[in-house]
């Protein structure tokens, strides 16, 4: 859209101070869309698994425990949810695995639901995942991340509201410049990150493994005593868990990026999320060394809490290093959901300029800045738990919408290649599952945000009406000066190549 009228304005101007014609600046415009489509960085088997550890482990082990413990009520239910959440994380991620290498198209569930169910659904996942749950996890992780950068220099009491939010907002900022500017770069950044949160997760599991050796095992005494157990609090210990979790399907948002997908998808998953799950389990143990449960229900921050008592005076370590790690996540969302609004824009589902390669440093970078400045807007109102309900319902929704388009198409695709196919009582433990998830928070805890949630997916099918399956005239009208200016403000170009 708007791309043929860039190319004759570049024809003229330069025509009329040269005198050359329109046709001979065609080649070199069918060159860059074609040096575009390099752009797709390739990924390996070692940045792969960074990629999937380092977008998992960010803000939720520092600040899910707390809210695992309170549904459940004791320590061993508590390590239980944990080890449970990893299975099931595993279990989806090796369903994403069957289809990533079935339909090698980056996108996440985009192209999985498009070629199981057609457009409407696909239409509705990137409506909800644009607008909803990718930006508010963008947020959520930034707001964390501002939360620990700002404490150590507010000893005693909480920060101010105005500055976690300014620092979050700065935070989104960086990474989508970042982003924006080289793929190169951002994979780099995230395999520094990934090492940087490495260094305090080792931290804080040796020096639990320390404690343990040295006989501190009293809170794991009676470790099952006065739990609370019922549907409804494993369900929402579950929701907190697997927010913790989140970000095992990230690698299948850059299929198309990965070397050799049929051999490092399923791998990167085998490897990555049973490191995280030991990972999680053993800085649970560790927390609950040095903190009884009341303690730990009672702490602020609890990876900060278990500085202060075991690393002190070097406790400012901890701040720091969660830090590192928060930012690494995000940076992770970041650089995969890109990819996503790149995909949905391909396929006509999105202003088409939101699909365009930047000429210069070969990225989405409409996409992204797209997917930055939406984050920034859900920083304002800037509640995390809230942002957290909102987030984890809907996309419960979606996982399990995904998990059946692959039964489905057992059934229906038969004739599609499948170099990893999964037994079938994997997705149907995890679509199960998934109901169970969405369901819970409605049944113990009903509240009009889920309504909310529902009417928003919904609203989507108005947009899918009138602005994709019609395609009326007038917005194409607004948006064909819209994106040519945006083309030449941003000098980007159609990803798609142009037959010579």
């Amino acid at each position: 859209m708007g791309e043929e009228s860039l190319r004759k304005r570049k024809g003229e101007d330069n025509g009329k101070e040269d005198g050359q014609s329109i046709q001979s600046h065609e080649p070199q415009t069918m060159n860059l869309q074609k040096q575009a489509k390099l752009f797709l960085f390739p990924v390996g088997l070692i940045s792969g698994i960074c990629m999937i550890v380092g977008t998992i482990i960010g803000s939720g082990i520092f600040v899910s425990p707390k809210s695992v413990l309170a549904n459940v009520g004791a320590v061993g239910p508590c390590l239980t949810i944990w080890a449970a959440c990893g299975i099931l994380a595993t279990l989806g991620a090796l369903c994403f695995a069957e289809l990533g290498t079935m339909i090698t198209k980056s996108g996440g569930e985009y192209p999985y639901l498009m070629e199981a169910f057609g457009p409407i659904p696909a239409f509705l996942f990137s409506w909800t995942s644009l607008l909803v749950t990718k930006p508010s996890s963008f947020a959520i992780i930034c707001l964390s991340f501002a939360e620990y950068a700002s404490a150590p220099f507010y000893p005693g009491c909480d920060p101010p509201q105005v500055v976690i939010k300014c620092l979050a907002a700065a935070a989104i900022v960086i990474i989508t410049i970042v982003n924006s500017l080289s793929v190169k770069l951002g994979s780099y950044l995230q395999n520094f990150l990934t090492a940087a949160k490495m260094i305090i997760v080792t931290i804080i599991i040796v020096s639990g493994i320390v404690l343990l050796a040295q006989g501190k095992t009293e809170n794991f005494k009676d470790s099952f005593k006065d739990s609370k157990i019922s549907v409804s609090s494993i369900g929402l210990a579950f929701y907190n868990g697997l927010w913790a979790y989140d970000g095992w399907n990230q690698l299948n948002y850059i299929t198309e990026e990965l070397k050799n997908p049929y051999r490092n998808l399923p791998l990167s998953i085998i490897i990555g999320i049973p490191l995280v799950t030991v990972c999680y389990v053993l800085m649970n143990i560790s927390y609950f060394t040095v903190m009884t449960s009341t303690e730990l229900l009672q702490s602020q921050a609890v990876a900060v809490t278990f500085g202060d008592r075991v690393l002190y005076p070097a406790s400012w370590i901890v701040p720091l290093f969660v830090a590192f790690s928060t930012i690494g996540s995000a940076n992770g969302t970041c650089f995969t959901a890109g990819r996503l609004v790149y995909v949905a824009g391909r396929e006509g589902h999105m202003l088409k300029v939101l699909s365009y390669i930047s000429v210069k440093r070969l990225t989405p970078a409409p996409a992204i800045i797209f997917y930055g400045a939406i984050a920034i807007i859900y920083i304002i109102p800037g509640d995390i738990d809230t942002l957290i309900n909102y987030f984890s319902f809907a996309v419960w929704i979606f996982y399990g919408l995904t998990i059946l388009a692959l039964i489905v198409m057992r059934f229906t695709r038969k004739e599609l290649r499948r170099p990893i196919r999964i037994p079938i009582i994997i997705p149907v433990i995890v679509m199960l599952v998934s109901i169970l998830l969405v369901l819970a928070p409605i049944i113990s805890a009903p509240e009009l945000a889920y309504l909310y949630c529902v009417l928003f997916i919904l609203s989507g099918l108005i947009v899918y009406i009138l602005f994709v399956h019609f395609k009326f005239s007038w917005p194409q009208k607004i948006s064909k000066p819209i994106t040519m200016h945006l083309q030449m403000l941003l000098e980007v170009v159609p990803a798609e190549e142009v037959t010579e």
